[in-house]
């Protein structure tokens, strides 16, 4: 071999585990942190379409604009158009320009006019809006006990100055997906009736969620119960129903969502609400 050196087998197959190793250490930090750049961006879209929102409220002489698409509300416009396709229960998908030209006939879109507002990067290939109304926030105009939801027909909001404890409470939620309704949560007159989540939990960017609020101001939420977290794992892009708080912590979840939506409960639950 005229005296050359050369890496042995074995040390080339220590070289090879080491670098392995390197690697699942380094693959986890490099998703956190790519996820929290997207989660960046997913703020960013929320506080843009918030102020879009206020600003909308401005120059309608304090009323809010129409949250839900896929119901009457004598005539306003509601914010997109319909962007869904008929089977989006099963995961369905109107082509990409349908849902543009949606986004355009929507009351939004002379205050918030860029297509990206309206998805998080982490959506669906092919979904161009991810995010939905709050109920509350003059959205599914449901009379007394509607799918269960309750009697709450006296707390859906019509103007900026009817919100109550505005800095709690949502206005857009990151849900992954759009549908006919806006983001639905129970609050009726029981534990039995409410003790559950209606629309799934939406687990985006590390176990949560993105909020758009009513003074303006986005947030990050971090889900506290396993429950919650698999859940809205589970459930991603169809709806499942039924998921009940299991531990204490799976309760608060599910009592951030209701009160940020109606912040009056219409029952007395288990355990004190977060705020």
């Amino acid at each position: 071999m005229n005296g050359r050196k050369a890496f042995t087998l074995v040390e080339l197959l220590v070289v090879i585990a080491i670098i392995a190793l390197l690697m699942s250490i380094l693959m986890p930090a490099l998703h956190r942190a790519r996820e929290q750049g997207k989660r960046i961006v997913c703020m960013n879209n929320l506080k843009q379409l918030t102020f879009a929102w206020i600003l909308y409220s401005d120059d309608w002489d304090d009323r809010i604009i129409n949250g839900d698409a896929g119901h009457d509300h004598g005539g306003e416009i509601a914010w997109v158009g319909k962007a869904w396709a008929d089977d989006y229960a099963a995961g369905g998908l109107l082509p990409e320009s349908e849902q543009k030209a949606a986004i355009k006939q929507g009351s939004m879109w002379p205050y918030a006019k860029t297509l990206d507002l309206y998805r998080c990067p982490t959506g669906f290939p092919g979904e161009m809006i991810t995010y939905s109304v709050m109920d509350s926030m003059n959205a599914y105009p449901q009379p007394s006990d509607t799918h269960g939801r309750g009697d709450v027909a006296n707390l859906i909001n019509k103007r900026r100055s009817q919100i109550k404890n505005a800095p709690y409470r949502i206005v857009f939620i990151d849900e992954g997906y759009i549908t006919p309704d806006s983001y639905a949560v129970h609050n009726s007159n029981t534990v039995a009736a409410s003790g559950e989540w209606w629309d799934d939990p939406t687990v985006r960017h590390g176990d949560g969620t993105c909020f758009g609020l009513a003074d303006g101001r986005v947030e990050y939420k971090k889900w506290r119960g396993t429950t919650t977290v698999k859940a809205g794992r589970e459930a991603f892009r169809h709806h499942a129903s039924g998921i009940k708080p299991v531990t204490k912590d799976d309760w608060l979840d599910l009592l951030y969502i209701q009160k940020s939506c109606w912040w009056t409960l219409n029952y007395t639950p288990p355990y004190s609400p977060p705020f």
